[in-house]
């Protein structure tokens, strides 16, 4: 199918990136205290950049952007999944998910 048959045009996919990428660093910079919230911020920036990587994928007729998704996809379940068993990990020793108690690290 053809990208303007369809109504999406480069620029939609790069104006969708853009405002999911813009969203994940306002929620990084405006919440600092929550582990989670940082975490779901940063799987928020890799769906941005993925959303690029479709765009242009599509936009160029080479499937090769979008099979780099499927990898990019993989590496970020293992780093969600990684990283919520050392906040629960986390949680169960300190019994908070505060960032500005998690820095103090005893010996």
């Amino acid at each position: 199918m053809d990208v303007v048959a369809s109504g999406l045009a480069l620029g939609h996919f790069l104006a969708l990136g853009a405002v999911l990428f813009c969203i994940s660093v306002a929620g990084i910079f405006i919440n600092r205290k929550n582990v989670i919230v940082l975490l779901m911020c940063i799987e928020l920036m890799l769906l941005s950049v993925n959303v690029n990587f479709v765009g242009f994928s599509r936009q160029l007729g080479d499937p090769s952007g979008q099979v780099f998704v499927f990898f990019i996809l993989t590496v970020a379940a293992a780093e969600a999944a990684i990283g919520l068993a050392i906040l629960v990990t986390l949680f169960r020793n300190r019994r908070t998910i505060n960032v500005a108690e998690i820095d103090l690290m005893k010996g």
